[in-house]
């Protein structure tokens, strides 16, 4: 029989926020504000000039195509049971969503090929190494004792400069649960990483903010007090070192610190942000966007040899 869904859960799901009207309103994300305190020239090209240019890898194919699968077998689980969520054949979804994704972006691509056959290989292998473990050790994780799914990509939709009520911040929360005994939530979200995160990433407050922010809107959203509410990265690794002295695992979990001190830190970069960028009527200011030159900047930046538009990045 089915577990009686909480009264909160139903509120959550009837009252989603109210969708962006494109016409009047601006749209801001975690990523915007994490791309223009990396360098405010490159947000300029992107979100003001409007330049459009291929950034997907196989490595963001990867990481849609693992959320996907990891989401549907949660759903699965908590809606229905861990029995019926252990019986969906994790490999063959993976395979779909992997080659799905993969062609949607090699048609934003121009039909361009952006990773080769061995590569798509070994990263599917990878991928079906993670779902494995995953499965195998979802119990590690992942409670069903008194706990209910509000839902997966769950939308966070609300003004975080209350000075700029037409600038929205958008975001999706990959995985939201509450537990009835302690009325308690927890927001997920899922990264995909190479071998995990370390120190430097851990201590990495924009990393950080994401999911502090998500805690904060949350809370403004639904009413939720903050100290009902907490956040966690769920890391899932490519790959293990084989020879290492210790146990290794493909799952990694990082609870970074939400405390007022963070939530403040966390709430003045977004409001900076929005209040630096945009016009009380959120239009984008015609300012000068100083490039943010460093080989951490630019390395992966798509402007970093195109003299029309930056050229800085060549000098690494």
């Amino acid at each position: 029989m089915a577990k009686k869904i909480p009264n909160i859960i139903k509120e959550i799901r009837k009252n989603p926020p109210q969708e962006i009207n494109y016409a009047y309103q601006q749209h801001v994300s975690y990523s915007q504000m994490s791309l223009f305190r990396q360098c405010p020239h490159r947000w300029k090209l992107q979100y003001k000039d409007k330049i459009k240019v291929f950034t997907s890898s196989i490595h963001t194919v990867f990481g849609t195509a693992i959320h996907e699968v990891m989401q549907h077998y949660l759903s699965i689980m908590y809606e229905e049971s861990k029995v019926k969520a252990n019986d969906l054949n994790l490999e063959e979804l993976f395979q779909e969503n992997f080659i799905n994704e993969y062609q949607k972006q090699y048609k934003s691509n121009k039909n361009s090929h952006f990773s080769s056959a061995e590569e798509m290989r070994e990263f599917f292998e990878d991928g079906i190494a993670i779902l494995k473990f995953f499965k195998k050790n979802v119990g590690k994780y992942f409670s069903k004792r008194g706990t209910y799914l509000v839902g997966c990509e769950v939308p966070i939709i609300t003004p975080p400069n209350k000075m700029y009520t037409n600038v929205l911040y958008q975001g999706f929360l990959d995985v939201v649960l509450y537990n009835e005994n302690t009325e308690e939530f927890e927001i997920i979200d899922i990264k995909t990483s190479t071998r995990g995160w370390d120190d430097r990433m851990k201590k990495n407050e924009d990393k950080q903010f994401q999911l502090i922010l998500y805690k904060q809107f949350f809370s403004d959203l639904y009413g939720v007090p903050l100290d009902k509410i907490d956040i966690k990265f769920f890391i899932v690794k490519r790959k293990i070192w084989e020879k290492s002295d210790w146990p290794q695992t493909r799952i990694q979990e990082f609870v970074p610190a939400s405390g007022k001190v963070k939530l403040n830190r966390a709430n003045n970069a977004i409001k900076d942000f929005i209040d630096e960028v945009f016009n009380s009527n959120g239009e984008i200011k015609n300012l000068e966007y100083p490039k943010q030159v460093s080989k951490w900047n630019c390395t992966f930046c798509p402007f970093k040899e195109d003299q029309k538009y930056c050229g800085e990045g060549i000098i690494f």
